[in-house]
């Protein structure tokens, strides 16, 4: 059977935002190519070069550049999100830590998370174990174990 590469993909209004929310909550990636010298943004690039709005990428691709991790590409739609999702990624923040440790370390991640622009949707305190499912700046879900 072949094997096949998988990327991820998010849809959303704001692409610059949500794909810079998630190259810092999951550390290790990065845009494939950098924002030229002088520019802090590729739409203010953009703007210095006179490329109108409506003709500019709609999207944004991260890469990780340390590991084998998949592509992650962020598409601009016009629809907002409505429901919860059908997919969610998980955050594993606390592998082989147990009990008072183990949730410490994801409340710790849930916070530094929330100050890239997450929201704490609702903290699970199950028998099966603590983990918390949040919500990027657009409303996507995603668990923190």
């Amino acid at each position: 059977m072949t094997a096949f590469d998988l990327h991820i993909v998010f849809d959303c209004a704001n692409p610059d935002l949500v794909a810079r929310f998630w190259m810092e909550a999951l550390g290790g990636y990065d845009f494939p190519m950098p924002v030229p010298d002088g520019f802090t943004t590729w739409d203010e690039w953009a703007d210095a070069q006179g490329i109108p709005v409506d003709q500019r990428p709609t999207g944004r691709t991260l890469v990780d550049k340390d590991r084998n991790r998949p592509d992650i590409f962020f598409l601009q739609v016009p629809e907002s999100k409505a429901g919860k999702n059908r997919l969610h990624l998980d955050i594993k923040v606390a592998p082989g830590l147990e009990g008072t440790s183990r949730r410490s370390k994801i409340e710790q991640e849930g916070d530094r998370l929330v100050s890239l622009g997450a929201t704490l949707f609702q903290p699970m305190d199950h028998p099966e174990g603590f983990h918390l499912i949040m919500q990027d700046p657009e409303g996507n879900e995603f668990c923190v174990t």
